[in-house]
């Protein structure tokens, strides 16, 4: 048996980075007390929930510290940010496909209903926002779904409201590999079988939620980085492979040409931006779960929030490597800033190499595949600049930048329904786009010599006073 929810818990609390929760509602506190408590603190586990068994638990903050990040990774939690940048992009250059293997039984089978026993109210699912149009279910949870044609099976993270005892909505973004599913069994006038898990190892959750390349498993993913095949159950009715250690397993099927009012939600860019609006619906006909579960909760919100804090991290390796793959040389650093929701504000570090060198590694940033979703801005600085240090970046964006001839915009790029900038589009074509600006704040190319050096000690004076005086520095 591999890592679990409940192990990740036991690995997180030895290191300190857990605190419970008893007696908060689920309508609103929860929600309230996940967005007071903020990123870069303990992990929530709420019990003791009123109206519902003791034991029938909420996780949520699960991916919100470097620290859990580095542990969800099989990495030291010492790491400090661009170093765990780094370590993570060593894990994705040799994690090598390890299949999931199928299992006969699971700890998610300890409770199992069907058909009229079906009841997705028996769990404390939160309402996590004041202006919510519902409780939210699916936050931290992995759409499980099989494309007809390859039997890829894709894992995605994608929000479900419940709408009663065996009925959700379901929202999957314009371009999302859920969608593009999902379209291939509605093209043959077909129900989607769908599966989804409400608890498991978190790393499934990270999995889900960035871009892994289309018909690459994300349990082959898990599987390599824990360096051990992810245990899977075929699920009674579809069929799909679920992780057999899940704490809770729904499933059922989205039928075509079927929807209900979805909405609103407040989203990862920190505004109710898509509205309520008809979206398409998930029958539960089975459902699977363990004796006290825990849902696993990761909602959005004013980044840097639960559900996108992890991003900064991951996305800033995922865009470093497409860069090198692309071609794009002396890259030293990537960070894709915390208050963008990890998405939105891009900085890129590069040792300038040549004429150009800088738009061509800002352009690649806005539009490989990591980096092309949701994505505003992307400024690309020299290397003495800390991509992750915020103060650095503007300081370089107000000293290194002339407005008319370093900053290009890209028109009619993908973005997010819930993008509070993007046109709203007639609601039969849900087509999305938004413009972004790659910001080359480097030295300029033909004065990169006799620019005015900076007014700041150098790496080996700051290196040779913090040995000096460590005990006055604290190091």
């Amino acid at each position: 048996m591999g890592r679990d929810l409940r192990q990740w818990l036991k690995d997180v609390e030895g290191l300190g980075e857990l605190r419970a929760v008893r007696g908060a509602h689920w309508d609103l506190e929860i929600g309230v007390i996940t967005e007071i408590w903020g990123a870069n603190r303990e992990a929530l586990l709420f019990d003791e929930i009123p109206g519902y068994p003791p034991g029938y638990r909420v996780l949520a903050h699960s991916l919100s510290s470097p620290g859990r990040i580095a542990l969800t990774l099989g990495l030291s939690p010492s790491l400090d940010r661009l170093h765990l940048v780094s370590e993570i992009r060593k894990i994705l250059a040799r994690a090598v496909a390890v299949p999931p293997v199928t299992v006969r039984s699971g700890a998610v089978q300890e409770v199992q209903q069907q058909g009229e026993d079906v009841n997705l109210l028996a769990f404390p699912t939160p309402k996590w926002h004041e202006l919510d149009g519902g409780r939210y279910i699916g936050t931290g949870c992995v759409v499980v779904q099989r494309d007809p044609e390859t039997g890829w099976v894709n894992l995605g993270t994608y929000r479900l409201m419940i709408h009663d005892r065996r009925t959700t909505g379901i929202l999957i973004a314009p371009g999302k590999h859920g969608m593009l599913i999902r379209d291939k069994y509605w093209a043959a006038g077909k129900p989607c079988p769908v599966a989804v898990s409400l608890g498991h190892d978190p790393l499934l959750f990270l999995l889900g939620g960035i871009e892994i390349p289309y018909g690459v498993g994300e349990y082959d993913w898990a599987g390599g980085i824990l360096g051990h095949p992810i245990e899977v159950l075929e699920a009674p009715l579809t069929g799909l492979p679920v992780p057999a250690d899940s704490e809770i397993v729904l499933e059922g099927e989205m039928p075509p040409g079927e929807e209900r009012m979805e909405g609103p939600f407040a989203e990862w860019t920190g505004y109710y931006a898509a509205g309520a609006r008809p979206e398409p619906v998930v029958h539960v006909r089975s459902l699977m779960h363990r004796r006290d579960p825990i849902l696993l909760g990761a909602p959005p919100g004013m980044p840097p929030s639960d559900d996108c804090y992890y991003n900064s991290y991951v996305k800033s390796a995922g865009i470093w490597d497409e860069l090198e793959k692309a071609g794009v040389p002396g890259v030293t650093g990537v960070w894709c800033h915390e208050a963008g929701g990890g998405r939105l504000f891009v900085t890129v570090a590069i040792r300038q190499l040549y004429p150009g060198h800088a738009k061509q590694a800002g352009a690649v940033a806005a539009q490989c595949h990591q980096g092309a979703y949701a994505n505003r801005f992307v400024i690309v600085v020299d290397e003495d600049i800390d991509p992750s240090n915020l103060d650095e970046v503007v300081w370089a964006l107000s000293t290194r930048v002339e407005p008319e001839r370093d900053m290009d915009l890209i028109r009619r790029s993908w973005t997010s329904p819930v993008d509070p900038m993007h046109q709203p589009p007639p609601p039969e074509s849900r087509k999305v786009f938004t413009a972004r600006v790659v910001i080359d704040a480097c030295r300029p190319w033909e004065r990169r010599d006799d620019f005015p050096p900076t007014a700041r000690p150098s790496p080996e004076m700051r290196r040779q006073i913090l040995e000096k005086w460590s005990a006055l520095f604290g190091r």
